[in-house]
């Protein structure tokens, strides 16, 4: 991602895996997505994530949204644990984040997005131009869908 994309008074930027906006970055994913299904993150689960990027969105520098880019191999990569803040979702954070991933997945000749949805988000992706791929299945105890994005490059 090149520069820092600034959107009504949100920035959503890259960031170190273990500098504090990732930390913050991994307490909101507990409380969002984890813990509501009785799940957390060990210390195991965070150390592997030190190579994959850390896109987050901040607001007068509290972490407002994340989400974690995963290499799956030289032309595709993973989006995942994708998470804004109850009270702010519907203002455009997640699209913010979701462009400037794939900003950044261009950048880094990635061509193709993939993730695996909640149900309950599987419109919002719709929206963002991704496409349903496969059967539902369960993961992490709730129903999810495969979908895809192909990115050109510039």
């Amino acid at each position: 991602m090149e520069g820092k994309r600034q959107i009504e008074g949100v920035e959503v930027r890259v960031v170190p895996h273990g500098s504090p906006e990732y930390l913050a970055a991994v307490e909101l994913r507990k409380r969002i997505l984890r813990r509501p299904l009785g799940l957390d993150l060990t210390a195991e689960d965070l150390a592997a994530e030190s190579g994959q990027t850390h896109i987050v969105a901040l607001h007068q520098d509290r972490v407002i949204g994340c989400l974690v880019m995963v290499p799956q191999n030289c032309s595709v990569v993973k989006m995942r644990q994708v998470a804004v803040e109850p009270d702010l979702q519907g203002k455009g954070i997640g699209n913010a984040m979701v462009a400037a991933s794939e900003e950044w997945a261009q950048l880094a000749n990635y061509t193709l997005i993939e993730l695996n949805a909640r149900e309950t988000a599987v419109k919002f992706y719709l929206g963002l131009g991704y496409t349903i791929v496969g059967e539902p299945f369960e993961e992490v105890t709730i129903p999810h869908r495969k979908m895809i994005k192909e990115i050109g490059g510039f």
